[in-house]
C-alpha cells in the first residue's frame, strides 16, 4: 500500500459538506464581499504601513520568527504570498471598516450599555449533590475548610483542579443569568451560596468586581461587537445563492441559504 494520499480541492469541499460547515463558510465570503463593497463605496483606502504593519501583526501572533517558519506555515495552510498579502489585505479592511462606520458611536453605546462590561473574576466548583454543596458552604463559612481545598478534592478536570477551578475575567453577559444576578450583587472578595441551573450546582468565589473603564481594548472590543452585528443584518436581508459543482457534474448544484 502506498504511503502517499492524494486530497484534492473536491474530496475538501464535500467533507466541508458533511461536516456540515457550508453555511459558516458561505456566511464568511459574503462577509468579505460585503466589506469589500462598503469600503469602495465609503472611499475606504488602505496605505503601505499599514499593511506592513498588519503583517508584522500577524507573523507575530503566529511566532514566525524566521522566513523558515514563515513559509513552513504557508505551505501547512495552502497559501501562496499573493494570497497571504490578500488575508492581510481583508484584515486591514476590516477593521478601518469597523472604525469608518462605528467609532463616532464607542462613547454612546458604552454609557448606554455600562452595566454590561462590568466584569468579574471568579472561581467554581461544579457539584450534582446540592446538599454536598451546601454542606462545603456552611463549612467554608466556619473556616474547616477553604476553597481551594474543595477545589482540589472535588473538580475532576486536571487542569482546571490546578487552576482551582479558575474562570478568568468574565463580563455580565458572559454568565448565565441566574448566576450574574448573585455575582454581580456580591461583595468581592465572596463565596455565594451554592446556585443550581440546569447543568448543575455552582459552587463560586467571587474574587473581584471590575467597574468598567472606556480604555482602548474595550473600545476595540465594542466596535467588533457593532461591526460584527452590522455584518450580521447585511447577512440576513440577502438571498445568498451558492452554486457548488463538487459531484463532477456537468450540471451545478444550487443551494440557497435563506435567512435565519
Amino acid at each position: 500500500m502506498s504511503n502517499i494520499l492524494t486530497i484534492t480541492d473536491l474530496d475538501i469541499i464535500h467533507s466541508i459538506k458533511l461536516s456540515c460547515q457550508i453555511p459558516d463558510v458561505v456566511k464568511a465570503i459574503a462577509s468579505q464581499k460585503i466589506i469589500v463593497q462598503a469600503t469602495e463605496e465609503a472611499g475606504i483606502k488602505l496605505t503601505e504601513a499599514e499593511l506592513q504593519q498588519e503583517g508584522d501583526n500577524l507573523r507575530l501572533a503566529k511566532k514566525l520568527v524566521k522566513a523558515k517558519d514563515t513559509w513552513t506555515w504557508l505551505e501547512k495552510h495552502h497559501l501562496s504570498v499573493n494570497e497571504f498579502e490578500e488575508l492581510i489585505y481583508n484584515n486591514v479592511l476590516s477593521r478601518k471598516l469597523a472604525n469608518h462606520l462605528f467609532s463616532s458611536h464607542v462613547e454612546k453605546f458604552f454609557y448606554e450599555h455600562q452595566l454590561d462590561y462590568v466584569a468579574a473574576v471568579t472561581y467554581e466548583v461544579l457539584f450534582e449533590d446540592r446538599d454536598l454543596a451546601l454542606e462545603l458552604f456552611y463549612a467554608l463559612e466556619e473556616g474547616e475548610i477553604t476553597f481551594p481545598e474543595i477545589a482540589r478534592q472535588y473538580i475532576q478536570e486536571p487542569e482546571l483542579r490546578r487552576a482551582y477551578g479558575y474562570q478568568g475575567l468574565r463580563y455580565r453577559k458572559d454568565f448565565r443569568p441566574e448566576i450574574a444576578a448573585a455575582v454581580f450583587l456580591a461583595s468581592a472578595p465572596k463565596i455565594l451560596k451554592p446556585i443550581t441551573t440546569s447543568k448543575g450546582v455552582h459552587f463560586i468565589w467571587v474574587e473581584e468586581i471590575i467597574q468598567p473603564q472606556l480604555d482602548e481594548q474595550l473600545r476595540e472590543k465594542i466596535i467588533s461587537e457593532l461591526f460584527s452585528e452590522w455584518l450580521k443584518q447585511q447577512i440576513q436581508v440577502l438571498e445568498i445563492v451558492t452554486k457548488l459543482d463538487s459531484d463532477g457534474n456537468s450540471q451545478p448544484e444550487s443551494e440557497v441559504l435563506k435567512p435565519a
